[in-house]
């Protein structure tokens, strides 16, 4: 998309997020006070293909694009505002990037890889306005973010769609997903999800494994990864297939397991992240500090 595509928007409120994931109005009020120059942006036509962007330390910083959950049928990137991650990684002078995608059942998943793909394209074709290194940019995502920012960096025809190489992005950093092989989570019976996964990938064997992550984990990936989880059994065997199938191909992977379980430790390691006592805050950034470089 052209520069000149631009669209400075209105701040959009919560489609549906899960209250234990949203900080308060207290908190989101002192953020917006500290963190000044956020930019509202449209990459896209949808009222959805929105991106929230608050600026790093100066023209070189790097870039960390954020990718919210919500089982692929709800979330909102105004989740960002007030949170602890966005506080963390813009004291560390990283600009920092909110996205949101379309949402099923309106758009399928392979529409929301494309979302993150082009919402990539856009903000790293307008890195000189934005102000940020268009050759340090990495992807974090929870839950159903975490999905897709894998899915995006294993298969190269997301990225390659939206006018990218796969090498265009540095990293990748799931966190507690657990639909990196769909088929697998599917097989194992969670009563409260299966609906939302065959909402999300239908029946389909085969589409089922296009759109998993550990079936396109042969070369090319992203250069790198970080997947972080809680401890839930789901969440743990998917990390750890994901990461076994990334190092047979030769991609540089690193795993690491954290306190918390339930939907509660799947929410924590979200709404944590970035506060200086959470175990997984100094994981992240010593992994973000070596690819960044």
């Amino acid at each position: 998309m052209r520069k000149s595509a631009i669209l400075l928007i209105a701040a959009l409120g919560l489609a549906g997020g899960t209250a234990v994931l949203v900080p308060d109005a207290a908190e989101r009020a002192t953020a917006a006070r500290a963190i000044a120059g956020k930019q509202a942006l449209a990459y896209g036509a949808d009222p959805l293909q929105r991106v929230d962007y608050w600026p790093g330390a100066d023209a070189t910083a790097p870039l960390v694009v954020f990718v919210h959950g919500g089982g692929w049928k709800r979330g909102d990137k105004e989740m960002m505002d007030g949170s602890a991650k966005l506080t963390h990684w813009h004291g560390l002078g990283y600009a920092v990037a909110s996205v949101n995608y379309r949402l099923v059942p309106d758009a399928t998943v392979e529409e929301q890889a494309a979302d993150v793909a082009e919402a990539v394209a856009f903000l790293r074709g307008n890195a000189d306005r934005l102000a940020f290194d268009p050759k340090r940019i990495v992807l974090v995502g929870h839950s159903a973010g975490a999905h897709l920012v894998a899915l995006v960096g294993t298969d190269p025809k997301w990225l390659n769609g939206a006018g990218l190489n796969i090498d265009d992005v540095r990293g990748i950093v799931p966190l507690d997903g657990a639909a990196y092989d769909v088929a697998r989570q599917l097989a194992i019976g969670a009563p409260l999800m299966d609906s939302t996964y065959v909402q999300a990938f239908g029946t389909d064997p085969e589409r089922q494994q296009r759109l998993s992550p550990t079936f396109q984990a042969a070369k090319p990936n992203a250069p790198a990864f970080l997947i972080l989880h809680v401890q839930r059994a789901d969440g743990i065997a998917q990390s750890r297939a994901l990461a076994a199938a990334l190092g047979k191909a030769g991609t540089p992977v690193e795993i690491d397991g954290f306190p918390g379980t339930g939907l509660k430790g799947h929410a924590a390691i979200n709404r944590k992240l970035g506060e200086t006592d959470y175990p997984a805050t100094p994981v992240l950034d010593a992994w973000l500090a070596k690819v960044f470089g």
